[in-house]
């Protein structure tokens, strides 16, 4: 992990401004300019569409700014509350196998929430990171969307830690129509965890998954 930097942001972080920094990150990380990172931050309330958005999807397009984006997925929700992970990763030196990559950060995922005792899963039929509600309901408490630009990592994950879930509803979370999928986050769970918990678990859990 010395190769790799961290950046905690304590404010929220613009969109535009993130996808600036990203940009520029990613140029001078294939460059060999600048080691890899990862950025945990906050966004302001808003939603992105990634390359496989559907408009029939996004139910109220004036309550929160919507940017195009151009990680792979489909509409998705941030704002305050919610653990936003950028990873600016070299897949050169990691291999270079996406589907490797990305089953990766759900491994981190899951790595990172069990430190809270909580049973994370992936699905094959969906993407993003689950957990298990009552009767056959399961609720989607992180989410995964990148992009690769020759073999460097960008966009990333989004873990719900204690964001206005009512805000998840001008959404088709990833275009899931099924009722009994739904979203939660770390303390609807009922766990008191903070962006700063979790943070500290993410960092753990990092070196266990990504060498």
């Amino acid at each position: 992990m010395k190769n790799v930097e961290w950046k905690i942001s304590d404010h929220p972080i613009n969109y535009p401004e993130a996808i600036a920094f990203m940009e520029n990150r990613v140029a001078n990380i294939q460059e060999g300019k600048k080691p890899e990172l990862i950025w945990l931050l906050e966004h302001p309330p808003l939603i992105t569409a990634g390359t496989s958005a559907k408009s029939d999807d996004l139910f109220d397009k004036k309550r929160f700014p919507v940017f195009e984006t151009g990680r792979g997925g489909q509409y998705t929700y941030h704002g305050p509350g919610q653990r936003v992970i950028y990873a600016m990763l070299d897949l050169r030196v990691r291999g270079a196998d996406i589907r490797k990559f990305i089953r990766d950060l759900e491994e981190w995922i899951i790595l990172a929430l069990s430190q809270f005792n909580i049973n994370a899963e992936r699905r094959t039929d969906r993407i993003g990171i689950w957990v298990r509600g009552s009767g056959n309901s399961e609720n989607k408490i992180a989410s995964i969307g990148i992009r690769i630009r020759k073999w460097i990592s960008f966009h990333g994950i989004a873990i719900n830690v204690d964001p206005d879930l009512d805000h998840f509803s001008v959404i088709r979370p990833c275009g899931i129509e099924h009722q009994e999928y739904g979203v939660t986050s770390l303390v609807e769970l009922g766990l008191p965890v903070t962006l700063e918990d979790l943070d500290m678990a993410l960092i753990k859990c990092f070196e266990d998954v990504f060498v």
